[in-house]
């Protein structure tokens, strides 16, 4: 699933509206494929038309003549043949015309197994439909968390304070951990080297409620690089030693990515709507890119298309060219009527590096990053109407994760934006706790079912779906998922309007 090229192909002889649905059956030897003509043809493989000779032997034997097997064979050289049939309503077993020289009344199939079971968004309303854990407090721990991040190899969650001081957690390998992986089974520990240092950021002279800290990991959990509306810090997080300090301000920095190919490579968002590559190890600014209006708040890195992707409080996505660092193109995020264009927006590749999911507190929203348009949105609605807080992908790409500021918490499937999940604040703050909510939100990077929360007060959960369930809700059904792009953009529009 994660090979994003073409593995094969059929010929389905023609007869199929622009966007087909497609539906396989449970073990899937069968394809059903809607047809312009309100009709849909069915593909087989070879096991598939042993199940359609079986069927039509039993089953239908008294209701109709047998099939002609000569009609129905495999294409030679081809995985599958087409079939086509066509519905009547309101006689089922009523001949309609033969399309494509096969009589479509014939190879009816009733696979009563395959019916799609009934739906219900899972609600997770009391502490005991799931799993969490809230890590130690600490001195200082008071201070709302404003960026949260999971290390690389999932043992460790690193919290970044609106008064520049980050805190480190670490699970270690125990007999109720033997992976040493971050779990809600096991309280980690508060991290700090015997020299006792803290990570802080120099925040001498900066208003804290109008900055935007920022932090960034390198790929192997060695170093950490952030900023609290000063310079920026690299530490090493081993000793939690300053290891060099740049970009004095003004301007602050106010997003930070580490090149992927390259530790030393830095792109640095800034507040006065440039991003400035800088290279560590010379410290020196490689290129300064000019193309938002207002702050930057999200950068995103894709080797496979070689484009750097930002966002900015001015609600516009750019990209650029890693070659030579050219704009290519910008995008604006589509906004209500009326409202401004600011706020934070945030940006993040799929693991397909071709999407990107774009976080606004209005929206999310999907892009293909190859064509730098948007093909999906879905705006706060129903019981998630609060604005969004934060959103991330899982580890896996296949879930939403995404906070909103009166506490609740949805779990979306990430092709469709659909909601398969909602999490009360009930089920994971304590009572009494009036006024908390998540401010932002980090996935485990191996679990995809993990996924941790820092909130206003200072504190971190993790949180996980009971052992019982292994995951948060179903799917949702395909039949109710309208899979045209244009159709989503035009219903979010309307939704937007209203």
């Amino acid at each position: 699933m994660d090979n994003i090229s073409v593995l094969t192909s059929t010929d389905a002889e023609g007869g199929l509206p622009a966007l087909p649905r497609l539906r396989f059956n449970r073990e899937g030897n069968l394809l059903a494929i809607s047809t312009a003509d309100n009709g849909f043809k069915i593909l087989a493989n070879t096991a598939g038309f042993r199940s359609l000779r079986a069927m039509e032997a039993s089953a239908f034997e008294t209701m109709r003549n047998p099939v002609d097997s000569s009609v129905i064979k495999a294409v030679p050289g081809a995985p599958v043949a087409s079939v086509s049939c066509k519905i009547e309503r309101g006689s089922p077993v009523r001949p309609s015309p033969i399309l494509n020289g096969v009589d479509p009344s014939k190879p009816r199939i009733d696979d009563s197994t395959d019916k799609p079971r009934p739906w219900q968004l899972a609600e997770i309303l009391d502490p005991t439909q799931c799993r969490q854990a809230t890590l130690p407090e600490t001195a200082g721990s008071s201070i709302k968390v404003v960026r949260l991040l999971y290390t690389n190899s999932g043992a460790g969650i690193l919290a970044l304070g609106l008064n520049g001081i980050q805190r480190l957690w670490k699970w270690v390998r125990t007999e109720q951990n033997p992976s040493g992986k971050a779990t809600t089974a096991v309280v980690p520990q508060h991290w700090q080297p015997n020299s006792s240092l803290l990570m802080t950021n120099d925040v001498s002279g900066v208003n804290l409620e109008e900055s935007n800290p920022c932090i960034a990991l390198s790929k192997n959990d060695s170093y950490v690089m952030s900023a609290a509306g000063g310079k920026v810090f690299l530490f090493n997080m081993m000793t939690f030693k300053v290891m060099t300090t740049f970009m004095q301000p003004p301007p602050a920095s106010t997003f930070l990515a580490f090149h992927p190919q390259d530790n030393n490579i830095i792109a640095i968002g800034m507040e006065d709507s440039t991003i400035h590559i800088y290279n560590v190890r010379v410290d020196e600014v490689k290129s300064k890119l000019k193309g938002h209006q207002k702050c930057i708040t999200g950068l995103a890195f894709s080797t496979t298309l070689n484009i750097l992707v930002s966002s900015g409080a001015d609600a516009q996505i750019c990209f650029w060219s890693i070659d030579t660092w050219e704009k290519r193109k910008s995008v604006a995020i589509q906004l209500p009527a009326g409202k401004a264009a600011n706020g934070d927006t945030r940006v993040q590749f799929h693991v397909d590096q071709i999407r990107i999911l774009a976080v606004h507190e209005t929206q999310l929203a999907i892009f293909d990053a190859s064509k730098m348009e948007c093909i999906r949105q879905w705006i706060p609605q129903d019981s998630l109407s609060a604005p969004i807080s934060s959103a991330v992908y899982a580890c896996n790409s296949q879930l939403i994760y995404t906070t909103f500021r009166d506490g609740n918490i949805g779990v979306f499937d990430a092709d469709t934006l659909r909601l398969r999940c909602r999490i009360s604040p009930s089920a994971y703050l304590l009572q009494g706790n009036q006024g908390l909510s998540p401010l932002v939100v980090a996935a485990h990077p191996q679990e995809p079912n993990q996924f941790a929360v820092g909130l206003n007060d200072g504190s971190v959960t993790v949180i996980e779906p009971t052992e019982a369930e292994g995951k948060w809700g179903m799917v949702p059904p395909s039949e109710a998922i309208n899979t045209s792009p244009s159709t989503t953009n035009n219903q979010s529009q309307e939704q937007l309007q209203r």
